[in-house]
């Protein structure tokens, strides 16, 4: 017998949080096209009326379940359908897939960098019951708590065959990174959704809960992103460095137009200071984690690379992220 795990995202507002549930199948290959289509009740995820509550679950991809070493056991990433066979309203990965078919010859690549904050007992984890811990400076990839958690997280994705390539301590206490990618936009945010999934178990086993809010603590702290690394073929060949700035003058006109699909609360973060640009500004430059988009010096001296994006929030949807940088960037 195999356990499927079929994991989905919901229609709750403003953020969007995963869903899953088991079916046992007495056969199964690993293979996505026999992981069978399943309804489930749309009215309890905010995405159908209770006289209409039928919704459909695809699958799209098939990950081994590196949890579960007792049992033949699969995670796999669905997404929403209507019953009338149309996507639904909240399926933003299909409407990702008709972008990425459509600039498939400009091979985009994608990486996310993934924060998060542990929290335990309503607190960031390593925090006093009373007051706050030192100010900021030592826990950035040095003197942090939660390591274990990051580490056992990391080796899971590793499992399982999700694109990660690193992980780091974060500037606050409690705060970390993982970053997936690069690969194409499909894969990679298919990749972060599985592995916010992954983290979310492999913190309830240590009864601690994750949290991608972008401001998790008011005051002089760091918040969380989701820093977006963007390339197409051209920008990662000789010369690309013009292509890079061509880009980062389209991604300015349309500022505005970023920032209402880069997250809820985004606000809170992007507020000039602790490594960010205002919410309402735009600047780009080179080393700069300051600026809405950073060339690293590599890409400057090497002439060619890729831009990276630090203005999406942690708990952004990285599929609407992707389709935004790819229609602004790839488009005419």
């Amino acid at each position: 017998m195999t356990k499927l795990e079929y994991i989905w995202i919901d229609g709750t507002e403003p953020t969007p949080q995963l869903r899953s549930k088991t079916k046992v199948v007495e056969e199964f290959d690993g293979n996505v096209t026999n992981c069978p289509i399943w309804g489930f009740d749309g009215s309890s995820t905010n995405q159908a009326p209770g006289d209409k509550s039928d919704c459909v679950l695809k699958p799209i991809r098939v990950y081994e379940n590196p949890l579960d070493e007792e049992h033949s056991s699969y995670l796999v990433m669905c997404e929403v359908w209507n019953v009338d066979d149309t996507p639904h309203l909240t399926n933003h990965r299909f409407e990702l897939e008709e972008l990425c078919v459509k600039y498939s010859e400009q091979q985009p690549w994608f990486g996310i960098e993934q924060e998060y904050t542990l929290f335990k007992d309503g607190r960031p984890l390593g925090w006093p019951i009373e007051g706050t811990p030192p100010p900021q400076g030592d826990y950035y990839c040095g003197r942090n708590i939660g390591e274990d958690i990051s580490r056992q997280h990391m080796d899971a994705c590793i499992t399982t065959g999700i694109k990660i390539s690193g992980i780091n301590s974060e500037v606050m206490l409690g705060q970390w990174e993982y970053q997936i990618g690069a690969d194409n936009p499909l894969r990679i945010s298919d990749d972060v959704w599985v592995a916010r999934w992954l983290m979310e178990k492999v913190c309830a086993l240590y009864g601690i809960v994750v949290s991608l809010d972008p401001k998790p603590i008011e005051g002089d702290w760091n918040g969380a992103g989701a820093h977006t690394n963007f390339s197409t073929k051209a920008m990662r060949d000789d010369g690309g460095d013009a292509v890079i700035y061509d880009a980062i003058k389209k991604l300015e006109k349309t500022h505005n137009e970023h920032i209402l699909v880069y997250g809820y609360g985004n606000g809170k973060r992007l507020t000039g200071l602790h490594e960010t640009c205002p919410i309402d500004k735009f600047r780009w430059g080179v080393s700069d984690r300051g600026a809405s988009i950073r060339i690293p010096h590599q890409v400057d001296k090497d002439r060619k690379g890729y831009l990276e994006d630090r203005r999406p929030s942690a708990n952004c949807d990285p599929y609407r992220v992707c389709h935004k940088i790819l229609e602004t960037i790839c488009g005419e």
